[in-house]
């Protein structure tokens, strides 16, 4: 199949397949005699491989290796466990990072009168 259905058979764009190929992270199509990229069955499983760990959050980086692990069969389990526990440890530092930015937001918000008088606590608190 070609770029065009592997796309529309993965989710993943024609545009985003030729940029996994560039940085190496996918192996590059096969090419017909014209030069058009030719996906099988076992590219397709790796794109959707690929679109669920993005789904998921992973990075490019964290994608490689959990690919390189996937496609070890001598691989320990544990690898694999330790990029997934190192991936929610930074999810949650995340999550209280963007929680204190909401109730700091939240905070400053019901601060503020919103009305016609120029003083807002919410410029004033960006500008200290």
């Amino acid at each position: 199949m070609n770029i065009g259905q592997a796309a529309s058979a993965t989710g993943v764009s024609a545009k985003m397949i030729r940029y996994y190929e560039s940085i190496a992270l996918i192996p590059a199509g096969k090419r017909t005699d014209a030069g058009y990229r030719i996906y099988g069955e076992n590219d397709l499983h790796t794109l959707r491989f690929v679109k669920r760990a993005r789904q998921l959050g992973f990075s490019l980086d964290q994608i490689r290796d959990l690919l390189s692990l996937w496609q070890n069969k001598e691989r320990a389990s544990a690898d694999v466990k330790t990029i997934a526990l190192g991936h929610v440890a930074q999810l949650n530092q995340r999550i209280a990072e963007l929680t204190e930015m909401r109730d700091t937001l939240q905070t400053l918000a019901s601060c503020c009168h919103g009305d016609h008088r120029p003083d807002c606590p919410i410029l004033q608190s960006l500008a200290d």
